[in-house]
């Protein structure tokens, strides 16, 4: 199983420096210095307690399953497989937990002063009043490319283009997002029938993603493109798989403390989704498109479906719709205290943050054709962010299943669900 996982590690800073000691030791110098490094590791600290949050979720949910219902009352229930899929959360939340990933004290400083330039700028432009204003409207796809692939026995085209995007002159951080020279270049996975007019999903993936076997089995493309008979797309975002940057893993530098760059990020993902949605309409002659989104691709769906008229329908699963908020979530406190001081969280951050918030835009997909699922043991995105974009969506119809963020992948409930929300919203 690939991981989904949306939330990036919390901002934070260097791990301290290690003991001192000869530069190269030998014997028990050497073994002391090992096991330094590794009691250091925010990733074995994470590892650690992985165990005591299992069990303290737990007790936190049975203890509301005693209460009365309220507003923050989930259903399901305290069973054994909830608590091996919270497990298995923590466990994934700790190993992404990684030193490299972890800011130095000049990144506050530069970040700090690009957040408070980005507030004042978009403040200027109105952007803060009306997020939507931020996002151009892109042009239709010029040239692009096809070519035939091929993994684990299913037939599909590779579609590549180029994206077209770049930040407003003038915005910080413009200069360092168009460095990555490879992110320069829209790539996507094409499964389509060749006869009959039929609906196209575009299927949006999670963090660290973005590799068409790992693509293909998040979203059970079997089942939507052979047996629902559906076309599908499925893109890549910026800086994953083949767009990713100076040989990093995938998804490295999307969500991170640098606010601005996950700003760019967000709103690149949007600009490139439309000009597929625009490229299929135009090109493939497709009359009705959807959006399907996991995690981090649920915020790009509901993001999307904020900007774009005339989709057919936006299925948001195990959505993230504030990073913000999860980086504060997930950050220590000593952490989130360095992060507020240097306005990497807090009003500055969530200001620069609207202008991507699905949060702070309606959506344009009319209400029968909105659809949210999520864990109610999900320890990454968490079920408030699920909530948020509930309550902002009107309430549409929402399926809760008993697990955890990456356990979606085995509810029988998820995937019933979506099928009948494809099958609704997109009768063949």
């Amino acid at each position: 199983m690939v991981s989904v996982a949306d939330p990036a590690p919390a901002p934070s800073e260097e791990p301290p420096g290690e003991p001192s000691g000869p530069q190269h030791p030998s014997g028990p110098a050497r073994v002391y210095r090992q096991a330094w490094r590794v009691v250091r590791d925010p990733r074995s600290a994470g590892l650690a307690q992985v165990a005591p949050h299992t069990v303290d979720f737990l007790f936190r949910s049975w203890a509301r399953s005693r209460q009365p219902g309220g507003p923050d009352t989930l259903p399901g229930h305290v069973s054994a497989a909830l608590a091996a899929q919270v497990a298995l959360d923590e466990v994934v939340i700790s190993v992404m937990k990684h030193p490299r990933m972890y800011p130095h004290r000049s990144d506050y400083v530069r970040g700090s002063a690009e957040t408070l330039e980005a507030v004042a700028l978009f403040g200027q432009n109105g952007w803060l009043d009306d997020p939507a204003g931020y996002h151009g409207r892109p042009p239709p796809v010029g040239y692009w490319h096809l070519e035939p692939a091929r993994t684990r026995g299913l037939a599909y085209e590779r579609l590549t283009f180029a994206s077209g995007y770049e930040p407003h002159p003038g915005e910080p951080g413009r200069d360092r997002w168009l460095a990555h020279e490879a992110n320069r270049t829209a790539h996507a996975w094409v499964l389509r029938h060749r006869h009959g007019d039929r609906p196209w999903v575009v299927c949006l993936h999670g963090f660290g993603m973005g590799m068409p076997l790992a693509d293909f089995q998040g979203f059970r493309v079997g089942t939507l493109y052979r047996d629902l008979g559906l076309n599908l797309i499925l893109p890549v975002l910026p800086l994953h798989g083949p767009r990713r940057s100076g040989g990093g893993a995938s998804g490295d530098g999307f969500m991170s403390f640098d606010l601005i760059d996950t700003v760019h990020a967000l709103a690149q993902s949007a600009w490139d989704v439309r000009r597929i949605v625009g490229w299929l309409r135009s090109t493939l002659g497709a009359s009705e498109v959807g959006l399907y989104g996991l995690s981090l691709g649920a915020y790009v769906t509901a993001l999307t479906a904020s900007l774009e008229d005339g989709l057919a329908c936006a299925i948001a699963g195990i959505p993230a719709v504030d990073i913000p908020d999860l980086f504060a979530h997930h950050a220590p406190a000593r952490l989130r205290r360095r992060a507020r001081e240097h306005h990497l969280l807090g009003e500055e951050s969530r200001l620069v943050n609207r202008v991507v918030s699905p949060l702070a835009m309606p959506a344009r997909v009319p209400f029968d054709r909105r659809f949210i699922f999520a864990g109610v043991g999900d320890r990454m995105a968490t079920p408030t962010q699920a909530r948020r974009l509930w309550e902002h969506w009107d309430r549409p119809r929402i399926a809760w299943y008993n697990g955890g963020h990456v356990g979606f992948f085995w509810s029988r409930e998820v995937s019933q669900f979506v099928q009948e929300a494809l099958s609704t919203a997109l009768p063949r």
